[in-house]
């Protein structure tokens, strides 16, 4: 308990301390205008309150990752905790939070032109169907995953079918509609049920005295009895959402576009991503709690349990049937209230690279029938096959954020330290991770030699930063010398 009670206060000293410096790092302007102002069109740019801006951007990037991948995460042990605290604080909230302010200062971009803007053409393109692939493979997989819990808490009548009929029913009407009309309304009921649930499963751990099996003491090695679970880089990308994840930057554009003013940001898109530090650091050690410790949560697992099935014994068990039921909804509203502005975003990213106006409905239907064409036909496809390819894409788009991140905050001369630190570290995780991973997700490599061919990429990648950098100082300097 003490270990828990410990990595709760540092998450929000975290956001109190290290956010302030990223803040002061940026430079925050309170006088300039903003996107929401200045491009306002009654559909994707408007002033919305603050405390609907946060609650929009907390439950869009608090999808199942902070929930199933923390509960998947921490059966690798102790580790999960380290990488939930120290993720969210030095990598995942910086990648939010700056990714959203480049976006602000910038009329409100979307990210595949923000990332090109910095790191070149060619990589503008790469991103711009990276986005589109991810935030579909995203809409796709959190059509399914609510759908199947839903239809386990209502009549046989209510089958799983008619729960994705009706999800993807409400995508539709999220893409489309004017962001005041349905996603600014649903998201305060949606996000009373998600902190509801994360408070009544921190009291329970704390007021009703649950041991919680931290095992630091008997070190950071993975609890997995075999070699293909190693902590590095395996731990790293099952825990995502939960740390750091590159779906959020495609989210924080959105609400750079409705945001009032640039001081607010930091309580917005740090606050958000310490607030998923936290629902990812309650249900880690409820998993553990509940079951008894990393052996017993494996067991759970290998005797046919899955993390949704642990989300609902959990839930019941701990807070009853009603507080049960609620808890739930709130685990089915966190995909529900992900997958909807996953498409949004896929279609204003469309719209920015096709440069259309989507004041019009017209228009707003020419970008997104084919996204929900592809999202439909996405479904098809094995929803392990598509959770693993997803994880392993939300990492790379972090890392390739990450590396647009440092070259921005360099060109304004600031501190890049803050970014170019967690760029390495996630270019190592995204590279060892398919070079290890088993065929067909991965190429199989053994872990040594993953771990050292990652370095070196690594190595490569940051030569090559530097020299793009050192180019374009030089450039300027010419430029000013003209």
């Amino acid at each position: 308990m003490t270990s828990f009670l410990i990595a709760l206060a540092v998450l929000i000293g975290g956001y109190i301390v290290y956010g302030a410096i990223v803040e002061r790092i940026i430079g925050i302007d309170s006088t300039r205008p903003m996107p929401a102002e200045t491009k306002r069109d009654g559909v994707d740019f408007m002033p919305l309150p603050t405390w609907r801006v946060f609650l929009i951007q907390f439950l869009n990037i608090a999808g199942l990752g902070p929930i199933f991948g923390a509960i998947m995460g921490v059966m690798f042990g102790p580790a999960a905790f380290l990488w939930i605290v120290l993720g969210t604080i030095f990598a995942g909230a910086v990648h939010d939070f700056v990714s959203a302010m480049m976006s602000v200062r910038s009329g409100g971009q979307s990210l595949p032109e923000l990332v090109g803007r910095e790191l070149g053409t060619g990589i503008k393109q790469l991103m711009r169907v990276f986005s589109l692939v991810l935030l579909v493979l995203v809409g796709a997989v959190f059509v399914l995953t609510p759908a199947g819990l839903l239809a386990s808490m209502t009549p046989a009548s209510l089958g799983t079918g008619f729960w994705i009929a009706a999800i993807f029913i409400y995508y539709i009407l999220a893409t489309l509609l004017p962001v005041d009309k349905v996603i600014a309304r649903i998201y305060p009921v949606f996000g009373f049920a998600l902190l509801f649930m994360a408070a009544g499963l921190l009291g329970v751990l704390i007021f009703a005295a649950h041991d919680i099996p931290a095992g630091f003491a008997e070190g950071l090695s993975s609890r997995y009895a075999d070699d293909a679970h190693p902590v590095f880089p395996m731990m790293f990308v099952s825990i995502a959402c939960g740390a750091i994840s590159g779906f959020h930057a495609t989210q924080s554009p959105m609400m750079a576009r409705c945001l009032k003013n640039e001081r607010l940001a930091r309580p917005v898109f740090y606050g958000a991503m310490v607030a998923e530090g936290l629902v990812a650091l309650i249900w880690a050690a409820a998993a553990i709690s509940f079951t008894g410790g990393y052996e017993a949560l494996r067991g759970y697992m290998a005797d046919g349990g899955t993390a949704g099935s642990l989300v609902h014994d959990i839930s019941i068990g701990w807070l009853g049937t009603l507080g049960g039921v609620l808890a739930i909804l709130g685990v089915v509203a966190a995909p529900i209230t992900t997958g909807d502005t996953a498409l949004r975003s896929a279609r204003l990213i469309a719209a920015d690279f096709l440069h259309l106006d989507q004041h019009h409905i017209a228009r707003r239907l020419m970008v997104s029938l084919p996204l929900f064409a592809l999202t439909a036909g996405v479904m098809m496809i094995d929803f392990n096959v598509l959770w693993r390819y997803f994880a392993w894409s939300n990492q790379t788009l972090a890392m390739f954020t990450l590396w647009a991140a440092t070259a921005w905050l360099y060109r304004g001369g600031k501190a890049y330290v803050v970014t170019i630190l967690p760029a390495m570290f996630m270019t190592t995780v995204c590279v060892s991770y398919i070079l290890f991973a088993p065929s067909p997700e991965g190429f199989g490599l053994g872990w040594t030699t993953a771990i050292a061919c990652a370095l070196g990429a690594t190595a490569v990648a940051t030569a090559i930063f530097a020299r793009m950098m050192a180019g374009g100082k030089a450039e300027k300097a010419e430029i000013d010398n003209a």
